[in-house]
Protein backbone atom coordinates (compact mmCIF):
# COMPACT_ATOMS: atom_id res chain seq x y z
CA UNK A 1 0.00 0.00 0.00
CA UNK A 2 1.30 3.35 -0.94
CA UNK A 3 1.41 5.99 2.17
CA UNK A 4 0.16 9.75 1.49
CA UNK A 5 3.03 12.00 1.34
CA UNK A 6 3.42 14.99 4.08
CA UNK A 7 3.39 18.21 2.99
CA UNK A 8 6.90 19.09 2.44
CA UNK A 9 7.32 15.26 0.77
CA UNK A 10 4.36 15.89 -1.61
CA UNK A 11 6.38 19.66 -2.44
CA UNK A 12 9.42 18.24 -3.11
CA UNK A 13 8.13 15.85 -5.14
CA UNK A 14 6.23 18.40 -7.11
CA UNK A 15 8.69 20.31 -7.35
CA UNK A 16 10.84 17.19 -8.99
CA UNK A 17 7.92 16.67 -11.55
CA UNK A 18 7.75 19.98 -12.43
CA UNK A 19 8.40 20.99 -16.34
CA UNK A 20 9.06 18.74 -18.97
CA UNK A 21 12.36 17.32 -17.13
CA UNK A 22 13.72 16.41 -13.81
CA UNK A 23 16.52 18.74 -14.57
CA UNK A 24 17.08 22.20 -12.67
CA UNK A 25 14.66 25.06 -13.95
CA UNK A 26 17.16 27.71 -14.32
CA UNK A 27 19.77 24.59 -16.50
CA UNK A 28 16.28 24.41 -19.32
CA UNK A 29 15.97 27.74 -19.38
CA UNK A 30 19.72 28.60 -19.94
CA UNK A 31 19.24 25.38 -22.84
CA UNK A 32 16.06 26.81 -24.00
CA UNK A 33 17.89 30.83 -24.40
CA UNK A 34 21.30 29.12 -25.63
CA UNK A 35 19.16 27.41 -28.71
CA UNK A 36 17.35 30.96 -29.32
CA UNK A 37 20.66 32.53 -29.46
CA UNK A 38 22.20 30.01 -31.90
CA UNK A 39 19.40 29.90 -34.23
CA UNK A 40 19.60 33.73 -34.30
CA UNK A 41 15.68 33.80 -32.84
CA UNK A 42 17.57 36.34 -30.43
CA UNK A 43 19.58 38.39 -32.35
CA UNK A 44 22.64 40.19 -31.69
CA UNK A 45 22.09 42.96 -29.46
CA UNK A 46 19.09 42.31 -27.78
CA UNK A 47 18.15 43.18 -24.41
CA UNK A 48 18.16 40.69 -21.88
CA UNK A 49 15.86 41.86 -18.29
CA UNK A 50 15.10 38.98 -15.79
CA UNK A 51 11.56 39.88 -15.07
CA UNK A 52 10.17 39.91 -18.74
CA UNK A 53 12.40 36.55 -19.56
CA UNK A 54 10.84 35.33 -16.01
CA UNK A 55 7.25 35.93 -17.58
CA UNK A 56 7.47 34.34 -20.30
CA UNK A 57 9.23 30.97 -18.49
CA UNK A 58 6.23 31.38 -16.13
CA UNK A 59 9.14 31.08 -13.47
CA UNK A 60 10.32 33.71 -10.63
CA UNK A 61 13.55 36.05 -11.07
CA UNK A 62 15.77 33.98 -9.32
CA UNK A 63 16.34 30.73 -11.79
CA UNK A 64 16.58 33.31 -14.63
CA UNK A 65 19.29 35.11 -13.34
CA UNK A 66 21.01 31.79 -12.69
CA UNK A 67 20.83 30.83 -16.03
CA UNK A 68 22.20 34.46 -17.27
CA UNK A 69 25.16 33.64 -15.16
CA UNK A 70 26.12 30.42 -16.66
CA UNK A 71 25.05 32.09 -20.07
CA UNK A 72 27.35 34.95 -20.05
CA UNK A 73 30.44 32.53 -18.50
CA UNK A 74 29.77 30.76 -21.72
CA UNK A 75 30.49 33.87 -23.61
CA UNK A 76 26.79 33.90 -24.99
CA UNK A 77 25.65 36.95 -23.54
CA UNK A 78 27.33 40.21 -21.55
CA UNK A 79 27.23 42.80 -19.50
CA UNK A 80 26.90 46.51 -20.42
CA UNK A 81 26.97 49.81 -19.12
CA UNK A 82 22.99 49.43 -18.06
CA UNK A 83 20.41 47.16 -17.00
CA UNK A 84 20.41 43.52 -17.97
CA UNK A 85 22.37 41.41 -20.60
CA UNK A 86 23.07 42.11 -24.22
CA UNK A 87 22.98 38.86 -26.47
CA UNK A 88 26.35 37.53 -28.04
CA UNK A 89 30.06 39.96 -28.08
CA UNK A 90 31.04 43.41 -28.79
CA UNK A 91 30.61 46.75 -28.85
CA UNK A 92 27.28 47.80 -29.90
CA UNK A 93 24.45 49.39 -27.47
CA UNK A 94 21.21 47.31 -26.64
CA UNK A 95 19.33 46.29 -29.03
CA UNK A 96 15.20 46.60 -27.52
CA UNK A 97 13.24 43.79 -28.74
CA UNK A 98 10.33 42.86 -27.39
CA UNK A 99 10.46 39.22 -26.70
CA UNK A 100 8.04 36.58 -27.26
CA UNK A 101 7.22 32.99 -26.31
CA UNK A 102 7.57 32.36 -29.98
CA UNK A 103 10.96 33.62 -30.26
CA UNK A 104 12.24 31.30 -27.58
CA UNK A 105 10.94 28.21 -29.01
CA UNK A 106 7.96 28.73 -26.68
CA UNK A 107 4.83 28.67 -28.60
CA UNK A 108 2.18 26.65 -29.06
CA UNK A 109 4.08 23.53 -30.47
CA UNK A 110 6.65 23.91 -27.58
CA UNK A 111 4.57 25.10 -24.82
CA UNK A 112 6.21 26.54 -21.81
CA UNK A 113 8.69 24.64 -19.64
CA UNK A 114 6.47 25.17 -16.27
CA UNK A 115 2.88 26.18 -16.48
CA UNK A 116 2.14 28.27 -13.17
CA UNK A 117 0.27 26.32 -10.84
CA UNK A 118 -3.07 28.01 -9.45
CA UNK A 119 -1.90 28.74 -6.00
CA UNK A 120 1.00 31.11 -6.77
CA UNK A 121 -1.40 33.92 -7.99
CA UNK A 122 -2.59 33.88 -4.35
CA UNK A 123 0.70 32.45 -2.55
CA UNK A 124 2.53 35.98 -1.59
CA UNK A 125 -0.46 37.69 -0.40
CA UNK A 126 -1.49 34.74 2.23
CA UNK A 127 2.25 34.17 3.03
CA UNK A 128 2.61 38.21 4.64
CA UNK A 129 -1.19 37.60 6.09
CA UNK A 130 -0.23 34.68 7.84
CA UNK A 131 3.27 35.87 9.05
CA UNK A 132 1.85 38.81 10.11
CA UNK A 133 -1.23 36.95 11.80
CA UNK A 134 1.37 34.64 13.31
CA UNK A 135 2.83 37.22 15.55
CA UNK A 136 -0.51 37.15 17.47
CA UNK A 137 -0.82 33.49 18.34
CA UNK A 138 -2.15 30.74 17.32
CA UNK A 139 -5.06 30.35 14.72
CA UNK A 140 -7.10 27.78 13.12
CA UNK A 141 -7.41 28.22 9.39
CA UNK A 142 -10.64 27.23 7.47
CA UNK A 143 -9.54 25.94 4.12
CA UNK A 144 -13.11 26.56 2.61
CA UNK A 145 -13.11 30.24 3.54
CA UNK A 146 -10.14 31.06 2.27
CA UNK A 147 -11.09 29.83 -1.17
CA UNK A 148 -14.33 31.61 -0.89
CA UNK A 149 -11.96 34.77 0.39
CA UNK A 150 -9.34 34.65 -2.73
CA UNK A 151 -12.01 33.74 -5.04
CA UNK A 152 -10.54 30.27 -6.08
CA UNK A 153 -10.93 26.57 -5.69
CA UNK A 154 -10.68 24.60 -2.65
CA UNK A 155 -8.00 23.06 -4.35
CA UNK A 156 -5.90 25.69 -5.11
CA UNK A 157 -6.48 27.13 -1.55
CA UNK A 158 -5.31 23.62 -0.54
CA UNK A 159 -2.24 24.12 -2.39
CA UNK A 160 -0.93 27.35 -1.33
CA UNK A 161 -1.84 26.18 2.83
CA UNK A 162 0.34 23.30 1.37
CA UNK A 163 3.57 25.27 0.57
CA UNK A 164 2.76 26.95 3.72
CA UNK A 165 2.92 23.76 5.66
CA UNK A 166 6.68 23.29 3.96
CA UNK A 167 7.88 26.25 5.26
CA UNK A 168 6.09 25.49 9.24
CA UNK A 169 4.17 28.70 8.63
CA UNK A 170 0.77 26.26 8.99
CA UNK A 171 0.88 22.51 10.35
CA UNK A 172 -2.35 20.43 10.64
CA UNK A 173 -3.45 19.13 14.00
CA UNK A 174 -4.68 15.92 15.84
CA UNK A 175 -7.66 16.43 14.16
CA UNK A 176 -6.26 17.43 10.56
CA UNK A 177 -7.56 21.03 11.04
CA UNK A 178 -5.09 23.96 9.04
CA UNK A 179 -3.41 25.78 11.93
CA UNK A 180 -1.15 28.64 11.55
CA UNK A 181 1.88 27.96 14.00
CA UNK A 182 3.01 31.03 16.44
CA UNK A 183 5.90 33.34 16.00
CA UNK A 184 6.79 33.72 19.90
CA UNK A 185 10.39 34.30 21.01
CA UNK A 186 11.03 30.92 21.77
CA UNK A 187 10.37 29.79 18.51
CA UNK A 188 12.64 32.33 16.87
CA UNK A 189 15.51 31.34 18.64
CA UNK A 190 14.78 27.39 17.87
CA UNK A 191 14.81 28.15 13.91
CA UNK A 192 17.95 30.74 14.25
CA UNK A 193 19.75 27.68 15.82
CA UNK A 194 18.90 25.46 12.70
CA UNK A 195 20.02 28.28 10.98
CA UNK A 196 23.25 28.77 12.94
CA UNK A 197 24.45 25.37 12.73
CA UNK A 198 23.41 24.16 9.27
CA UNK A 199 23.81 27.16 6.81
CA UNK A 200 27.71 27.50 7.23
CA UNK A 201 28.03 23.83 6.63
CA UNK A 202 25.91 24.44 3.37
CA UNK A 203 27.67 27.19 1.92
CA UNK A 204 31.52 25.05 2.86
CA UNK A 205 29.42 22.58 0.69
CA UNK A 206 28.29 24.85 -2.01
CA UNK A 207 31.27 26.63 -2.38
CA UNK A 208 33.26 23.74 -5.03
CA UNK A 209 29.45 24.42 -7.26
CA UNK A 210 28.74 28.05 -7.00
CA UNK A 211 29.51 29.56 -10.65
CA UNK A 212 32.19 32.20 -10.17
CA UNK A 213 29.87 34.52 -13.04
CA UNK A 214 26.94 34.10 -11.08
CA UNK A 215 29.25 34.70 -7.93
CA UNK A 216 30.14 37.99 -9.19
CA UNK A 217 26.89 38.75 -10.43
CA UNK A 218 25.41 39.01 -6.58
CA UNK A 219 28.41 40.79 -5.27
CA UNK A 220 27.80 43.11 -7.94
CA UNK A 221 24.14 43.49 -6.75
CA UNK A 222 25.15 43.85 -3.20
CA UNK A 223 27.59 46.91 -4.32
CA UNK A 224 25.00 48.57 -6.47
CA UNK A 225 22.53 48.39 -3.32
CA UNK A 226 24.76 49.42 -0.65
CA UNK A 227 25.53 52.62 -2.69
CA UNK A 228 21.63 53.22 -2.72
CA UNK A 229 20.23 52.22 0.52
CA UNK A 230 17.79 52.86 1.94
CA UNK A 231 16.92 53.97 -2.03
CA UNK A 232 15.72 50.00 -2.45
CA UNK A 233 12.29 48.35 -2.86
CA UNK A 234 11.23 45.21 -0.59
CA UNK A 235 11.53 43.41 -3.73
CA UNK A 236 15.28 44.08 -4.50
CA UNK A 237 16.31 43.71 -0.84
CA UNK A 238 14.49 40.26 -0.51
CA UNK A 239 16.35 39.59 -3.87
CA UNK A 240 19.67 39.95 -1.51
CA UNK A 241 18.71 37.81 1.46
CA UNK A 242 17.39 35.27 -1.91
CA UNK A 243 20.81 35.21 -3.44
CA UNK A 244 23.29 34.34 -0.09
CA UNK A 245 20.43 31.84 1.73
CA UNK A 246 18.52 30.18 -0.90
CA UNK A 247 20.56 30.31 -4.40
CA UNK A 248 24.07 30.62 -2.99
CA UNK A 249 23.16 27.38 -0.77
CA UNK A 250 20.91 25.68 -2.92
CA UNK A 251 24.60 24.74 -4.90
CA UNK A 252 25.11 22.51 -1.84
CA UNK A 253 24.81 18.87 -3.07
CA UNK A 254 23.68 17.47 -0.13
CA UNK A 255 20.15 17.45 -0.51
CA UNK A 256 19.19 15.90 2.88
CA UNK A 257 21.37 19.63 4.15
CA UNK A 258 18.78 21.65 2.34
CA UNK A 259 15.84 19.87 3.28
CA UNK A 260 16.41 20.15 6.62
CA UNK A 261 16.93 24.14 6.33
CA UNK A 262 13.71 24.38 4.22
CA UNK A 263 11.85 25.17 7.44
CA UNK A 264 14.14 27.30 9.33
CA UNK A 265 14.32 29.34 5.88
CA UNK A 266 10.68 31.06 7.24
CA UNK A 267 12.72 33.64 9.17
CA UNK A 268 13.52 35.30 5.74
CA UNK A 269 10.16 35.80 5.16
CA UNK A 270 9.28 37.46 8.90
CA UNK A 271 11.88 40.08 7.55
CA UNK A 272 10.73 40.12 4.02
CA UNK A 273 7.15 41.08 5.34
CA UNK A 274 8.34 42.76 7.91
CA UNK A 275 10.79 45.54 7.04
CA UNK A 276 9.30 47.66 4.12
CA UNK A 277 5.53 46.66 5.12
CA UNK A 278 5.07 47.33 8.89
CA UNK A 279 8.01 48.63 9.68
CA UNK A 280 10.14 51.47 7.62
CA UNK A 281 13.63 50.72 6.14
CA UNK A 282 16.16 50.86 8.73
CA UNK A 283 18.30 53.90 9.14
CA UNK A 284 21.37 51.51 8.79
CA UNK A 285 21.40 48.71 6.15
CA UNK A 286 20.12 45.65 7.79
CA UNK A 287 22.74 42.83 6.15
CA UNK A 288 23.91 44.20 3.02
CA UNK A 289 27.53 44.53 4.36
CA UNK A 290 27.76 41.29 6.46
CA UNK A 291 26.57 39.72 2.75
CA UNK A 292 28.98 41.11 1.17
CA UNK A 293 31.69 40.11 3.81
CA UNK A 294 30.88 36.07 3.00
CA UNK A 295 31.10 37.03 -0.82
CA UNK A 296 34.55 38.57 -0.28
CA UNK A 297 35.56 35.61 1.48
CA UNK A 298 33.88 32.84 -1.24
CA UNK A 299 36.31 35.79 -3.90
CA UNK A 300 39.58 34.50 -2.48
CA UNK A 301 38.08 30.62 -2.31
CA UNK A 302 38.48 30.91 1.82
CA UNK A 303 35.20 28.99 2.55
CA UNK A 304 35.93 29.00 6.24
CA UNK A 305 36.29 32.24 6.67
CA UNK A 306 32.78 32.54 4.50
CA UNK A 307 31.27 30.36 6.30
CA UNK A 308 32.30 31.96 9.69
CA UNK A 309 31.13 34.98 8.67
CA UNK A 310 27.98 33.52 7.95
CA UNK A 311 27.39 32.22 11.12
CA UNK A 312 28.36 35.46 12.52
CA UNK A 313 25.71 37.23 10.23
CA UNK A 314 23.04 34.97 11.38
CA UNK A 315 23.70 35.13 14.95
CA UNK A 316 23.71 39.01 15.14
CA UNK A 317 20.37 38.89 12.84
CA UNK A 318 18.67 37.04 15.78
CA UNK A 319 18.24 40.20 18.14
CA UNK A 320 16.96 42.01 15.23
CA UNK A 321 14.44 40.31 13.98
CA UNK A 322 12.89 39.42 17.75
CA UNK A 323 13.07 43.35 18.16
CA UNK A 324 10.96 44.07 14.94
CA UNK A 325 8.16 41.33 15.98
CA UNK A 326 7.52 42.60 19.68
CA UNK A 327 7.32 46.28 17.82
CA UNK A 328 4.73 44.42 15.14
CA UNK A 329 3.07 43.01 18.23
CA UNK A 330 2.60 46.35 20.30
CA UNK A 331 2.03 48.78 17.42
CA UNK A 332 -0.38 46.86 15.55
CA UNK A 333 -3.65 45.06 15.49
CA UNK A 334 -4.48 41.98 13.25
CA UNK A 335 -6.88 42.79 10.63
CA UNK A 336 -8.75 39.13 11.39
CA UNK A 337 -9.59 37.28 7.89
CA UNK A 338 -12.93 35.36 7.65
CA UNK A 339 -11.10 32.34 6.97
CA UNK A 340 -9.15 32.33 10.70
CA UNK A 341 -9.78 31.83 14.34
CA UNK A 342 -8.14 32.38 17.61
CA UNK A 343 -7.01 28.56 18.67
CA UNK A 344 -5.62 27.13 21.69
CA UNK A 345 -4.58 23.83 22.16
Amino acid sequence: MVRAMNGTAQVLAEEAEAGLDRSPLYLRIRDVLADAIASGRLPKGALLLEGPVAGLFASTRTPVRQAFALLEEAGAIRRFDGRGFLVGQGRSGPKRVALTAEMLGLGEEAPALRKAPGWEAIYESLEREMVHLSVFGRHRINEVELARARGVGRQVARDALTRLEALGIVEKDERMRWTLVPLDEQRMRDLHDIRVSLEPLALVRAAPFLPPAERRAMTERLEEALAVYPDLSVEAMDDLETDLHITCLGYCPNRELLIALRRARFMLNVSKHIIGVSHRMPADEPFIAEHLAVFRALDVDDSARAAETLRHHIAVSLPKVIGRVAELREAHRPDMPAYAVPATR
